[in-house]
């Protein structure tokens, strides 16, 4: 990452953390938008929780996509999360499986609990389909 979006990143972190939200947003949304896998996932944290930003499950699943396609752990894991419970897109539990696997692989505890307990609730044939997803799957960056 070059050392102008770093600041602004580190920027943005600070102002989120004195819940300057503003601020954040401000800091955040154009290094997301240049495809900052890290600026992605917080990004979709606010849309998530709806912090300095109205509450919107469609733009957090964006974002948090954005940036799983290109390995982030947290935002794979979320994702897994929005398609368990149908939060933002309807459910499907082949895609849970599909982004807790990539986050547990790259070392998510949470995702590899999640990851086990949706696996319980799938058939042999639909773990069978999530895990040929998991073969296929490629990070974009």
């Amino acid at each position: 990452m070059a050392l102008p979006a770093m600041a602004g990143f580190e920027e943005g972190l600070a102002a989120y953390d004195r819940g300057d939200y503003r601020t954040a947003l401000r800091e955040w949304k154009p290094l997301a938008e240049k495809g900052i896998a890290r600026a992605q996932y917080n990004l979709a944290l606010m849309y998530n929780n709806g912090q300095g930003v109205p509450k919107n499950y469609a733009l957090a699943r964006k974002w948090f996509t954005k940036a799983a396609l290109q390995g982030h752990a947290g935002a794979q894991n979320n994702l897994g999360l929005m398609y368990v419970i149908g939060r933002g897109v309807p459910k499907n539990y082949a895609l849970a499986y599909l982004w807790w696997s990539l986050s547990a692989a790259r070392g998510n505890k949470v995702a590899a609990k999640n990851l086990k307990i949706v696996e319980k609730r799938m058939t042999r044939a639909q773990v069978a389909k999530a895990q040929a997803l998991v073969a296929k799957w490629r990070p974009t960056k």
